[in-house]
């Protein structure tokens, strides 16, 4: 039988519940069909036919439902079903895989129609697809499109009779729950390569997690589970802690090092006892069971009789003989089948009772891994155990690990830790230690180090992929960091999960009216949802307005989910929201705004020159990222003044004989730490200086004044005179390079404040900002009348000529990097 490679589709139902109709999507396709249909079809009557069939459709489409598979289309007596279609919980092959298995043990076990035995084939494939959200139900035709549907029937072709065959990409992602096996490649078709083979055996219990990678940056989380745990045994006063934290956050990890860590407190030992959480287990109370294997020692496999005496064994201190030997035959039971009924609970109860006992007698520590996988059943009897500890005034604690999305019932009592992204240094650092440890070049932290998010688990992923041969150059996102990213995705209702794909398409810092717009939303309608991002930990606030993501890997998810016009059709909508005004637009609001005071050193003003200079002080402000720059009055610094003053001469020649009188003006040394500005505001004025051509020449008359500005002279006609110089001597102690970035010159220039006078014995000192570099109006070598100064080390030398131009040159501060420490890091 041949399938096609896409699907047509046939029906629609209701429309989904966010805007975008269909989504690329990673989805498992299981294909079953019936070996030898055609030669029993031809030997049964048509109306056994019909009886064979139904019984065979009820019995597949039962174990689909039950393993959250959508069934997509019947083709004769072929079945076509999706899992993770709509929703993804990152194990949607484990469920595919498991109802393959699932469904040959059941119509095993099913009586057909005259004792006959079908035998199914069974292929699963994993791949992306198209999707339509609105037919992704049962029965809905054409909900998937995509070459993986294709793969998936002809694996389903080539699989042994009463086998699952598995591709690569399903073979990986059950890896360590499904026990397979690899076959010989089945033969592409046209020029493809060969295709891998694995038959799934069935599953199997994970082995345990080794924990042997290095755990950074968690000392704050430590100290705080410590001192609960710590206290409850002191006290005798049950404490209940549980770690929450996204996959990939490291919960396991800081765990694994607490159960090494505290073993002791005040010279008491401490007994734990760990249990692990496994996906869709067979079994409800599996991890009580867990527990009980823990206390007593016993291994899976062991013997009846093994278990029985180890069981004894552990008992005998605890219980009287009477009620050891009504205890055992109940502990067995739950060891043998934990699925909830009856008997297993009372096996609960007896293990409940056991831990009790132990804890009375040493301090005991009850911890849960992944309890948000685990039934209630197993959430009630970790609650009846800390009721009955905390009623009993026991040295017990019980800690939980679970994502942030569970709805946990902890008592009122419990302390919640969350496990957050690690700090860039620290992700650094695990990244080294990883890289080297794998043998890979320690140069790739640079690469690796934006994209992990903060999360060890995916720095984790992203190393053993380039050990498995991944591209360092495009670093594609891991298969199991996309699932469990697709899951958190998924688990968000429809508006929130609208707002985040759109928001992921946008470049830069997120704004709330960039994704009304993209959206074709009324403005403020995305501001509820983008807060339940930031409370969900998906999104982080932005201490400038707006939001960026939290996890680097999330936005690339949300944004290949979404189809490629429609990815296009949401940027070019926010385009004009994303982008800020142009720089002629605010200058000309600029030149349009009212006339301010003329320059510094004039008894008038002067409209003209001064519009001319606003205009390009908008300009300047437009290019500094908007920030404004407000001009200060006659009581301004030096520095200002020569600013200004230079901008006129400049631009007006009778004005500018004036203002070249007033800069070349010999003047006093004034201070600039008297003016209790920040230290940056020095920065705003060399930028603005540093944007103007060095091409005029200043007059050679100098004077010595005083702190207040005098009258400017009258407007001369003297040959230009020689160059004047302005220098700032800044010692070591005065600004910190970190301070005295150019980037923050505009956002320091609005605050810029006019200076006081100066008086005898008077502290201009900030209380909390640093000492400030001087101001110094020093002559030049050729016709100036006193020695030439040399600038000292540090020093930032302006040189103004007659037009009122200037050329900055900085001496860049000497910053020496951490040895050993990634610049990125």
């Amino acid at each position: 039988m041949r399938y096609p490679m896409t699907t047509i589709v046939t029906q629609r139902t209701t429309a989904p519940h966010w805007p975008v109709p269909e989504e690329r999507r990673t989805v498992t396709v299981l294909f079953a069909d019936i070996v030898g249909s055609t030669a029993l079809v031809d030997r049964l009557d048509p109306e056994d036919v019909r009886a064979l069939q139904r019984a065979y459709f009820d019995t597949v489409a039962g174990v689909l439902h039950r393993w959250q598979g959508v069934v997509e289309k019947y083709v004769g007596d072929a079945v076509m079903a999706l899992f993770g279609a709509r929703h993804s919980d990152g194990f949607d092959a484990y469920r595919a895989v498991r109802a393959g298995l699932e469904i040959q043990a059941a119509l095993d076990r099913r009586p057909m129609v005259g004792d006959i035995a079908l035998r199914v084939r069974v292929g699963v494939a994993t791949g992306e697809v198209v999707v339509d959200l609105a037919s992704a139900v049962n029965g809905g035709h054409g909900v998937a499109s995509g070459a993986v549907i294709t793969t998936a029937a002809r694996l389903q072709e080539y699989a042994p009779p009463g086998a699952v065959a598995l591709c690569a990409a399903t073979a990986r992602a059950t890896a360590g729950l499904i026990a397979q096996r690899q076959l010989a490649p089945v033969p592409g078709t046209g020029r493809v390569p060969p295709v891998p083979i694995w038959h799934a055996v069935g599953p199997v219990r994970p082995s345990a997690d080794p924990h042997d990678g290095p755990l950074i940056g968690r000392r704050r989380e430590l100290a705080t589970v410590r001192d609960q745990l710590s206290r409850a045994v002191r006290e005798h006063n049950p404490r209940w802690v549980s770690l929450v934290g996204p996959t990939g956050s490291g919960r396991s990890r800081l765990l694994h090092e607490l159960t090494s860590s505290l073993t002791t407190v005040d010279g008491v030992a401490v007994r734990w006892c760990v249990a692990t959480c496994q996906p869709y287990p067979d079994q409800v109370l599996a991890p009580v069971a867990d527990l009980l294997r823990v206390l007593t020692g016993i291994r899976h496999g062991d013997g009846p009789a093994v278990v029985r005496d180890r069981l004894t064994a552990t008992l005998a201190p605890l219980l009287p003989p009477s009620r050891v030997a009504a205890a055992v035959p109940a502990l067995e039971r739950l060891l043998a089948t934990p699925d909830g009924s009856a008997a297993a609970l009372a096996g609960a109860a007896a293990c409940r009772d056991a831990l009790l006992r132990l804890a009375a007698r040493r301090p005991l520590i009850v911890a849960v891994d992944d309890l948000d996988r685990a039934a209630s059943a197993v959430s009630r009897f970790l609650h009846a155990l800390f009721t009955a500890a905390t009623a009993r005034g026991l040295p017990l604690a019980v800690v939980t690990l679970h994502q942030p999305h569970w709805a946990d019932t902890r008592p009122g009592a419990a302390r919640r830790v969350a496990v957050r992204p690690l700090a860039t240094v620290q992700s650094g650092r695990l990244l080294r230690l990883l890289l080297t440890r794998a043998g890979q070049p320690v140069a790739l932290v640079d690469r690796l180090l934006p994209v992990v998010g903060g999360r060890p688990g995916h720095a984790a992923a992203y190393v053993r992929s380039i050990v498995d041969g991944a591209d360092p150059a495009t670093l594609p996102l891991p298969d199991e960091v996309r699932r469990a990213v697709g899951a958190e995705l998924d688990r968000l209702d429809g508006e929130r999960r609208a707002v985040l794909m759109a928001a992921a398409t946008l470049g830069g810092v997120i704004t709330g009216a960039a994704v009304d717009r993209a959206l074709g939303w009324t403005p403020g309608r995305s501001a509820p949802a983008l807060r339940g991002l930031v409370a969900a930990g998906l999104l982080l606030p932005r201490r400038a307005g707006g939001y960026a993501f939290a996890a680097p890997a999330l936005r690339r998810v949300a944004a290949e989910r979404l189809p490629r016009a429609l990815r296009a059709a949401f940027a070019h909508r926010a385009a004009n929201v994303a982008h800020p005004a142009p720089p002629d637009a605010v200058a000309q609001d600029a030149r349009s705004a009212p006339d301010r005071p003329a320059a510094v050193g004039a008894d008038k003003a002067v409209p003209a020159t001064h519009r001319a200079d606003t205009a390009v002080s908008a300009a300047q402000r437009t290019e500094a990222r908007g920030s404004t720059v407000r001009r200060t009055d006659a009581s301004g610094s030096v520095a200002h003044r020569a600013e200004v003053a230079g901008s006129v001469a400049h631009r007006t020649p009778a004005a500018g004989s004036a203002a070249r009188a007033q800069v070349s003006a010999r003047a006093e040394v004034v201070p600039l730490n008297s003016a209790r500005s920040r230290a940056h505001r020095l920065d705003a004025v060399f930028a603005a200086l540093a944007a103007w051509p060095a091409t005029s020449t200043a007059p050679a008359g100098s004077r010595r004044h005083s702190g207040t500005p005098a009258a400017a002279p009258p407007p001369r006609t003297d040959p230009p005179a020689p160059v004047r110089r302005l220098r700032t001597a800044a010692s070591a102690d005065d600004v910190s390079p970190a301070r005295s970035s150019p980037a923050l010159a505009p956002a320091l220039a609005t605050s810029a404040a006019p200076m006081p006078p100066a008086t005898a014995g008077s502290d201009r000192r900030s209380s909390v900002d640093p000492p400030l570099a001087s101001v110094r109006a020093a002559p030049a070598a050729r016709g100036s009348s006193g020695p030439r100064r040399t600038p000292p080390p540090g020093a930032l030398t302006v040189v103004h000529g007659a037009t009122g131009a200037a050329r900055a040159v900085p001496r860049p501060p000497l910053i020496h990097p951490l040895d050993g420490l990634a610049a990125s890091a």
